[in-house]
């Protein structure tokens, strides 16, 4: 159900925005919905996380930054300020952004960046979609600290398809550096090594008590005892995927990325930065005498360093008859072992989507056009009279069918839509790998990547696709979560070792395979997902690890006008940012 039970649905969008900014200004629009203002200003604030206080870029002074609600159907008009020295431009991840691509957000494929003094409206209607998504930076790793939740309710007077919660809870998932990020990936791109790790994994940008003078950084979620809640989880950490437990208590998943899935029970959930999940949590009763913590620790299969720390909230019982919770024990679940790839596939094979009357799964069943991706790591020569400090004195690269993507100095959809693309960009990205080798066997000799090239797949308006991303094991097999701009996509198969192109396809789900718009390509293993290109403009599709993403783990789609006028890319807004 709807919220209409315990607030009126205007209430709920009043309360829901006031918590963390100024209630949006809201104009009755002719789509159906309403039009909602918001207003981001980006500045340093001063912050205080583990007894080091360090200025970090935010949103209207917040931290994490402000959510932003809104109802399937309306429309959004963001008006960006950026006041602060570094180039910086949001994306609106999992909005499908039809024929509105240039409000899309990342750097130089949709837009340049907005410099400092500067401002640019993100102006998108949100159409066929409802669930947590989320808004983060599109511009180097500013997304450690600018992003926040986008909460999409149903239209008034529609409901959920499960029970109607009691209270709906955001929680992010984050990653704190006591350096500043940018310093941190400027000198890994430098040296060729791979970057400092995160000094901690926050809970709506608190670490908690499981860090050193961090205790009074903790979220508590303070609970009734037998009502149920609606927890909207999401990844916004830049590097990690995180496993998550609440002590003593289970979930029922009724969503992933804003698309409802069949509901089903779990104790233990795995995020990939760039997802979100929601979950049920039904509190016990009478109240417990306890309290337990809610941790997040990573799963990790790859060769390099990373931050294996575990972030604590605690979940507290609200409970009247007894006096104190002093004495109560904290109780503290186990998580999965950091490299437990058998619990992620497990995980990710229980998604489906609901494939109802109302909320269909429309895979398509006829594919035009075929494409199968490498998806890793590889390196780069070491430049003359330079030391590096990647794998064998190299540089660490990162590459789809062996191209690493260069981001051009100008943005790809101008390029595109003002037939300006000499020099830009070339219309040639390779469809297959060009040297096929076992990609999950004994890696080749030669690991280099080919560089400093930004090449697109052209599909026309309204082509079936269908994508195998395949792990290859050079430098280390490790999950990547893959994400595609401007689209969800459906998750027809996985597995582990090479995609064999004889006996899988027979086993891929076309009836109700979960809807996504990022998912885990397997640790040494294939993900093939599928979608309908009806969505013109240029869309990105690229690893969420920040990381990966840097080092060129990343390619470009250009879907073509359809030959209707609503199945062209509007014109560019009069204040789009320029390079």
């Amino acid at each position: 159900m709807g919220f209409s039970g315990f607030f009126s649905a205007a209430v709920m969008l009043v309360f829901f925005a006031g918590c963390f900014m100024a209630v949006p200004e809201v104009v009755a629009a002719n789509h159906g919905g309403v039009t909602r203002h918001y207003k981001f200003s980006i500045r340093m604030k001063n912050i205080t996380r583990l007894c080091r206080t360090k200025s970090i870029v935010a949103v209207n002074g917040k931290f994490p930054g402000p959510r932003v609600v809104a109802r399937e159907g309306d429309r959004l008009v963001v008006k960006v300020v950026n006041h602060v020295s570094n180039n910086i431009t949001i994306h609106w991840h999992g909005i499908k952004q039809l024929r509105s691509g240039w409000a899309d957000g990342p750097a130089y494929i949709t837009q340049c960046p907005i410099q400092r003094g500067q401002s640019y409206v993100y102006n998108f209607t949100i159409t066929g979609q409802r669930g947590t998504l989320f808004w983060h930076a599109h511009f180097s790793w500013l997304r450690a600290t600018v992003y926040g939740p986008l909460i999409i309710l149903p239209r008034r007077n529609e409901s959920y398809p499960f029970v109607k919660p009691y209270k709906e809870v955001p929680i992010l998932f984050g990653e704190w550096f006591n350096s500043d990020p940018e310093a941190v990936i400027n000198q890994s791109l430098q040296t060729g090594g791979g970057p400092n790790v995160s000094d901690a994994y926050t809970l709506n940008g608190l670490p908690g008590p499981l860090y050193n003078c961090s205790a009074k950084d903790t979220f508590k979620l303070k609970v009734k005892p037998g009502k149920t809640y609606l927890l909207r989880l999401i990844n916004a950490a830049l590097n990690d995927e995180l496993f998550f437990r609440i002590a003593n208590h289970s979930f029922t998943v009724v969503e992933a990325d804003a698309s409802y899935v069949k509901p089903f029970e779990t104790d233990t959930l795995v995020i990939a930065p760039g997802q979100t999940t929601n979950v049920l949590l039904k509190t016990k009763s009478p109240a417990p005498h306890a309290t337990f913590f809610m941790l997040a620790a990573p799963y990790f299969t790859g060769m390099g360093t990373f931050d294996n720390t575990t972030v604590a909230g605690i979940l507290e019982y609200e409970n009247p008859s007894s006096s104190s919770l002093k004495n109560a024990p904290l109780l503290k679940p186990v998580l999965p072992a950091t490299n437990a790839t058998n619990v992620v596939a497990n995980f990710s094979n229980k998604f489906r989507s609901l494939a109802t009357t109302k909320f269909p799964a429309n895979v398509p069943q006829k594919v035009d056009k075929k494409f199968f991706f490498t998806v890793g790591l590889g390196t780069n020569p070491c430049p003359k009279n330079q030391t590096c400090q990647g794998p064998n004195g190299t540089k660490f690269a990162a590459s789809m069918n062996n191209i690493s993507f260069a981001l051009p100095s100008t943005a790809l959809l101008q390029s595109y839509f003002f037939s300006k693309s000499n020099g830009v960009f070339t219309t040639d990205f390779p469809d297959f790998p060009l040297h096929p080798f076992n990609y999950t066997g004994n890696p080749p000799n030669n690991t280099h990547v080919i560089n400093g090239t930004t090449k697109v797949e052209v599909i026309p308006f309204n082509t079936s696709v269908e994508v195998v991303l395949q792990d290859t094991s050079i430098l280390g097999a490790e999950s990547h979560p893959l994400h595609l701009h401007g689209y969800n996509f459906y998750v027809i198969g996985q597995g582990f070792g090479n995609f064999d192109p004889k006996n899988d396809p027979p086993k891929f789900n076309l009836v109700d395979p979960v809807e996504r718009n990022t998912i885990g390509v397997p640790s040494g293993g294939w993900v093939a997902i599928r979608f309908q290109a009806d969505n013109p403009g240029v869309w990105l599709m690229h690893c969420h690890f920040d990381v990966h993403l840097s080092w060129g783990l990343r390619m470009a789609w250009i879907v073509l006008d359809g030959k209707l006028p609503n199945q062209k890319l509007l014109p560019p807004p009069s204040d789009l940012p320029k390079c």
